[in-house]
């Protein structure tokens, strides 16, 4: 099994120097780059069965988005956003010495590919969007709000690994080992139990969302896709309850004029820790 080697780099926030964590799969010297970006309360760990399968082909690299995982925590939960994770991407890129490179972003991380690949002289030739789009589920959001920011400790790892797994059934069928390592990979130990990874002020704009927001959050986003140039693979999970159908048809109709791929049995959203999900990627790539 590849180790994948765990590294940081400087980047400038809103507020000042922070330190941005990522994991890095395959040959240091590929000019192929896939960069890989989890979503909203996820990890870089998230990637590590993809990366291992499409290490031969690509340098595969997973960060931690700030707030997450080892990278620095934020001052103020508005900073939270896409454009500062943009930021963030943009110094991992430069780090990464990439002239090209391909994106896969999971829920948040393809909004920020989205964002990222809709500027000009962007980098990204090909864009790949896991189970999310310009059009986003008032419902969907509101129950992620649910949960996200709440942080509670459990005295026993066990018990974590049971809320973890709750809230990620939309994920679909996964063996026992893999369930353990996608609970494990989002915990760490405090103030004497187990809780979550991230900073909990990352929960703070999920309290305000409303219909008008999220409206004018959609007319960006759909501003933004259609500027995209980049080949671009959308992924829906069969019961996804954040990208529907109609919004996977429309961006097959405009824009970059995406692929779309349904994965049945799933929810939001797919891990690509399966097979058959990991394929898809690859046929993608190649």
């Amino acid at each position: 099994m590849l180790t994948a080697r765990l590294r940081t780099v400087q980047w400038l926030s809103p507020t000042g120097l922070k330190q941005l964590g990522y994991r890095e799969w395959g040959d240091e010297d590929n000019p192929r780059v896939l960069l890989c970006v989890h979503g909203l309360t996820r990890v870089s760990e998230d990637f590590d069965t993809l990366a291992q399968a499409l290490s031969a082909t690509h340098r595969v690299i997973a960060a931690d988005m700030p707030g997450r995982g080892r990278s620095d925590w934020l001052e103020q939960g508005a900073l939270y956003a896409v454009p500062t994770y943009v930021s963030a991407c943009v110094a991992l890129v430069a780090r990464a010495n990439a002239e090209h490179l391909d994106w896969l972003g999971t829920s948040m991380g393809g909004l920020i590919g989205m964002a990222y690949a809709s500027m000009p002289g962007c980098p990204i030739k090909t864009l790949m969007l896991n189970d999310v789009g310009p059009s986003l589920d008032l419902a969907a959001l509101q129950r992620i709000g649910q949960y996200v920011g709440k942080s509670p400790v459990f005295l026993d790892k066990a018990s974590a690994r049971a809320a973890i797994r709750s809230i990620s059934t939309p994920f679909g069928p996964h063996s026992e080992a893999q369930w353990n390592q996608l609970c494990d990979s989002v915990l760490v130990q405090r103030d004497g139990g187990w809780t979550t990874h991230y900073d909990p002020k990352i929960g703070e704009a999920f309290q305000t969302i409303t219909a008008e927001t999220v409206a004018a959050s959609e007319a960006m986003l759909w501003a933004a896709w259609d500027a995209i140039t980049a080949k671009t693979l959308v992924i829906r999970g069969e019961h996804s309850d954040l990208l529907s159908k109609a919004t996977c048809q429309a961006m097959q109709s405009r824009g970059p004029k995406a692929e779309c791929v349904e994965i049945p049995g799933v929810g939001h959203a797919p891990t690509f820790m399966q097979d058959d999900q990991i394929d898809i990627i690859r046929r993608f790539l190649a």
